[in-house]
């Protein structure tokens, strides 16, 4: 699998007001890139329309990919979003059965043994912890085996000891695939990000974060110098 490098290029408008003028956002393939900014700028518009879902406001400008994106993408939200009434199992392999193709159980099994739900294959939603719900959300993602991923604060309502094992995993898991994380956490941007982009309504910045690879120790001295950087550019008057 070649995960491609993504540039998106452009104004974001949405009812013929700008959210986000002069945007130059760079994701390097086969890396993580982080978008931090205010609510209401368009980071989760930009992640929509990489992933090629709807959305009320428009691009004027384009993504640009050495590729076709068609069906190279999938996305990961902030919100689980497992059907109630089928089992953990059917959650998982939904996108087969939604594009009328016959869904892959054992590799849906394998998945959800990586993520350390084996044995709970058949029990409902309601069964699962807050961090269970989100770790069937991902091998739902890792099913569709897509080398470009779009994880839209997809650890936010977790508590911060499960939010840090999810990192841990997704980090594990989706190692050589282009990643855009969209994240209000500047702590697991610095964590997580190889690259990281502050989303403003005046166009984007580049915020350095630390070398090495990822998953990075929370206590480790260059992370907490780029969360403290990256809480400094977000609080200033330009990134409101």
């Amino acid at each position: 699998m070649i995960a491609p490098a993504l540039r998106i290029r452009g104004d974001l408008l949405l009812d013929g007001a700008f959210l986000s003028r002069g945007l130059e956002i760079d994701c390097p393939g086969g890396r993580w890139t982080c978008l931090l900014g205010a609510s209401g700028v368009g980071k989760s518009t930009i992640g929509r329309i990489i992933a090629g879902l709807p959305v009320a406001a428009r691009l004027e400008g384009e993504v640009i990919c050495p590729d076709d994106l068609h069906g190279r993408v999938t996305m990961m939200g902030q919100r689980d979003q497992l059907l109630p009434w089928a089992s953990v199992l059917d959650n998982v392999t939904v996108g087969a059965r939604l594009r009328g193709q016959r869904p892959d159980r054992a590799r849906a099994g394998e998945l959800l043994e990586r993520v350390g739900l084996a044995g709970l294959e058949h029990r409902r939603p309601a069964a699962l912890s807050g961090g269970q719900r989100q770790r069937v959300a991902l091998a739902r993602t890792m099913i569709e085996d897509r080398p470009v991923v779009v994880l839209d604060e997809p650890f936010s309502a977790l508590d911060a000891a499960t939010r840090a094992a999810m990192q841990d995993l997704a980090a594990r898991l989706l190692v050589g695939r282009t990643v855009l994380l969209i994240t209000h956490d500047p702590l697991e941007a610095a964590r997580l990000g190889h690259h990281a982009c502050l989303m403003t309504a005046w166009g984007s910045v580049v915020v350095p974060l630390p070398d090495g690879d990822a998953p990075r120790p929370l206590d480790a001295p260059g992370v907490l110098a780029a969360q403290g950087a990256l809480f400094g550019a977000l609080s200033r008057p330009c990134a409101a």
